[in-house]
């Protein structure tokens, strides 16, 4: 078995601490720091210099995967599981940092990071787990985008599913004119998401107390076999492994300097837009559950779980007649914001482990096919209504990646070798590596909890 050389030759010039070879390409060569940060500028002005990548990892925080567990946690169990949600993003956030940490200290992504680490039948091992999981989780977006389709416009999902397809085009288009004009589009999505939920908050008046209780713990989350099902559902599909790849990666797209202070001030700035961003996915989130909860919990809809049921109820329940339809806007914004967040991740993964170049729009293509065929081959098959079964699926093969991201993470932030000054401090090592085996041991639960009731 052929070894990697733990610490390969640097590049002449490049100033790495010896993680990059001859020979080597940068991570996401197109754009690699191509946006400038003005040295000696304002605090805010920095601020506003290294925000976008924090809020296109945090597209992977409210992606289609996670609204029918959200939908299913509040109609089921009320407020209760907001503390879950607010758990989830507490370890997204240390989780996000490391990752922020490793690609401006090292100058590597974490799927170089591995290849530059791992024997390479562990490297092949780690890429087609991680080819497996972004196809996952472009299924969840194929699905969640079509949805959205059906519910505005009356399209059946299997044409919805091809209709996805032709982001494909939106996504070079953006890239070829700058990495700002990408942030700018998934950002402004996301806004368009908030908005949608804020209205509904507003429509459904959920009981302010109420809400606040539900970030106190209790010990019915896990006494209460169901609601622990749920609790373990919420935090399987919140940290997603691409964002892991995404993150180390996109951070390097700021041109700061590279010098031991300059790092120091980049590691900061871009964890205070990453933190920001997550903190804004934890509103979104919670909100899908308080809004269930508010409009379903305690009648008679409480089992809703599909969202095309939500989407028809909420209108009826709030008393309006436009809130299925902020709720589908918000759905296909979802939908779409993660199909381009998904397009770099999976860019980043092959040239970061395998070290090999396809051309975008073929990269791309290969991508959505692996989504698309099979969801319109469930949905052809066995009808419109297997579409929140393949929701679930999705999240079981993401969960079994998970640890396969984490684990690396983890061990290369924490060495010396590999990091200098920036290695992680021990209370970082100690919490981080419980988050990971956390992570680890709740996905594994869900994936025998559902294995179970599939077998049964």
């Amino acid at each position: 078995m052929e070894s990697v050389p733990a610490s390969p030759a640097p590049l002449e010039g490049s100033g790495e601490p010896g993680w990059r070879r001859r020979g080597d390409h940068a991570s996401l060569p197109e754009v690699h720091r191509t946006v400038v940060v003005p040295s000696g500028a304002a605090f805010w002005r920095k601020c506003l210099a290294f925000a976008g990548p924090g809020f296109m990892v945090a597209v992977g925080y409210m992606d289609p995967g996670n609204w029918a567990t959200d939908l299913a946690g509040g109609a089921q169990f009320g407020y209760t599981l907001l503390l879950v949600i607010l758990i989830s993003n507490l370890m997204a956030i240390l989780l996000q940092h490391l990752c922020v940490k490793l690609g401006i200290a090292t100058g590597r992504d974490l799927a170089q990071a591995c290849r530059d680490h791992y024997p390479r039948p562990v490297v092949w091992f780690q890429w087609i787990l991680c080819e497996l999981a972004i196809a996952a989780c472009d299924l969840a977006e194929v699905i969640g985008s079509a949805i959205a389709l059906q519910l505005l416009f009356g399209i059946p999902l299997v044409w919805g599913c091809l209709i996805t397809a032709l982001d494909a085009m939106i996504v070079l288009l953006l890239q070829h004119r700058g990495f700002r004009w990408l942030e700018a589009v998934v950002i402004t999505l996301i806004l368009t998401i908030g908005g949608c939920f804020a209205v509904e908050l507003l429509l459904a008046k959920p009981a302010v107390v109420g809400v606040l209780a539900g970030f106190v713990p209790s010990a019915a989350i896990v006494s209460n076999p169901a609601m622990l099902y749920v609790a373990i559902g919420i935090l399987g599909a919140t940290v997603m492994p691409h964002n892991l790849y995404l993150h180390s990666s996109i951070v390097q797209t700021r041109k700061y300097e590279q010098t031991a202070g300059g790092k120091r001030e980049a590691i900061k700035f871009a964890t205070l837009d990453s933190t920001f961003a997550l903190i804004f996915a934890l509103f979104i989130n919670g909100a899908i559950l308080v809004l269930a909860a508010a409009a379903f919990h305690g009648t008679d809809h409480q089992d809703v779980a599909a969202i095309q049921d939500a989407y028809h109820l909420l209108d009826g329940v709030l008393g309006v007649g436009f809130a299925g339809i902020l709720f589908a806007v918000a759905l296909l914004a979802s939908g779409q914001n993660s199909t381009l967040t998904g397009t770099l991740a999976g860019q980043i993964v092959m040239e970061g482990f395998l070290n090999i170049r396809l051309r975008p729009w073929l990269r791309r293509l290969i991508t959505r096919a692996i989504a698309i065929v099979p969801a319109v081959v469930v949905i052809g098959l066995y009808g419109e209504e297997k579409s929140t079964q393949l929701l679930v699926a999705s999240q079981v093969c993401l969960s079994m990646q998970l640890g396969f991201a984490c684990w690396p993470l983890m061990r290369f932030t924490g060495e010396k070798a590999k990091m200098g000054e920036f290695v992680n401090p021990v209370w970082i090592k100690l919490v981080g590596w419980t988050i990971t085996l956390v992570i680890i041991g709740l996905n594994v639960k869900l994936l025998l909890d559902i294995a179970g009731l599939t077998g049964a």
